[in-house]
């Protein structure tokens, strides 16, 4: 049987298509199968935090075609919100979510990778993570921890709290309680605060009892869950995070066991996830804002008195430069932000702050 040039041509185009897809499916097929764990710091639902991972994952499985799943774990199941970094350390879960100012009391140097008060913008913070050397340099202080990390997802410019009463001067904050965790708090109780943490579900009651005259959350977004707006009318702007950075922790051994595909996929999947959840944030934080405007008018949005603001900005660098003292890598993480913040600060002066003042 002859056939013809044109029927031959067909003949081999259909035989190199079906060879590919043979090959493509060996080759999927060979794809080692991997199955992570993640920790939450957070509780389930806490939208937009848990929302960021839960796409993170999403798109590692869709990506890998299935081949790479990452079983995510919430604070209610592994029972220690606060032990996230020590379990991804030992191997016990392969990541993590969770805000590195938390391991203040573990490695102080952790403390700036997240924010710091009177700190960068989540642009500027960026802009230090990708372009400025800070991704090296917090790989640098999780290294000892044999732990990586990357961005998590920002809240933006979180607000300063929610107070029972009007702050008029620096005397008002004298022996005020007040539920503000972090180098914040620190700076607070040097100022005549009474600071206390206390658990997430006891929040709304101690304010309403009195047991606390003051708390900090987030933002309108995260805020209105909660429902501080109807019992604290005066909201006060932020200084204390500016920026907070979440951070996905991944075990530096599991890691290096991944197919380099796999950790291509993985980076990416963190950044994109990082990115969506402060933009999702920022849309919660506005609609939240407009449903409390309308239906709570009697809430007043507050700035700090200058005294005041004045007197947080000193107590933080005395803290600043006693802590960087014994600390190296906290003064390696800070001078760079410092510097870079120096440089990028000049830009966001003359495009948005220069937008705002003379747009609204």
């Amino acid at each position: 049987m002859k056939f013809s040039k044109k029927a031959l041509s067909t003949l081999g185009i259909i035989l190199a298509v079906a060879a590919f897809l043979v090959s493509a499916d060996l080759a999927n097929a060979a794809e080692k199968k991997v199955k992570w764990k993640l920790a939450m710091t957070w509780g389930t639902n806490l939208s937009p935090f848990t929302d960021g991972v839960a796409n993170m994952a999403k798109m590692v499985e869709t990506m890998s075609d299935g081949n790479f799943t990452i079983r995510i774990d919430s604070s209610n199941k592994h029972k220690s919100p606060f032990g996230v970094l020590d379990m991804v350390k030992l191997g016990q879960y392969d990541m993590g979510h969770s805000a590195s100012y938390y391991w203040k009391g573990k490695d102080l140097a952790l403390l700036p990778l997240t924010t710091m008060p009177f700190g960068m913008t989540a642009p500027e913070q960026y802009s230090w993570f990708y372009h400025g050397g800070g991704m090296a340099l917090m790989q640098k202080a999780y290294a000892k921890h044999n732990v990586l990390s990357f961005p998590g997802g920002n809240t933006g410019a979180q607000m300063g709290g929610w107070f029972a009463k009007e702050i008029n001067s620096l005397e008002d904050l004298k022996g005020l309680k007040m539920r503000i965790p972090g180098f914040a708090g620190e700076v607070l109780a040097n100022l005549g605060l009474t600071v206390t943490n206390i658990a997430v579900g006891e929040l709304y009651m101690a304010l309403e009892r009195g047991t606390i005259d003051a708390l900090e959350w987030v933002g309108p977004g995260m805020d209105i869950k909660m429902g501080f707006h109807k019992i604290a009318p005066y909201y006060y702007t932020g200084w204390h995070e500016p920026a907070t950075e979440l951070q996905f922790l991944v075990n530096q051994k599991k890691f290096n066991t991944l197919s380099d595909k796999n950790k291509k996929i993985l980076t990416v999947a963190m950044k994109l996830a990082a990115y969506d959840m402060y933009i999702q944030n920022y849309h919660m934080s506005s609609v939240a804002w407009s449903q409390i405007e309308k239906d709570f008018p009697n809430i007043k949005v507050r700035t700090f008195p200058k005294e005041v603001m004045d007197a947080m900005k000193a107590e933080n660098k005395k803290l600043l430069a006693e802590k960087t003292q014994t600390n190296p890598m906290l003064k390696e993480i800070l001078d760079s932000q410092q510097g870079y913040s120096k440089q990028a600060r000049e830009w966001t002066k003359i495009s948005d702050y220069s937008y705002l003042r003379d747009n609204i």
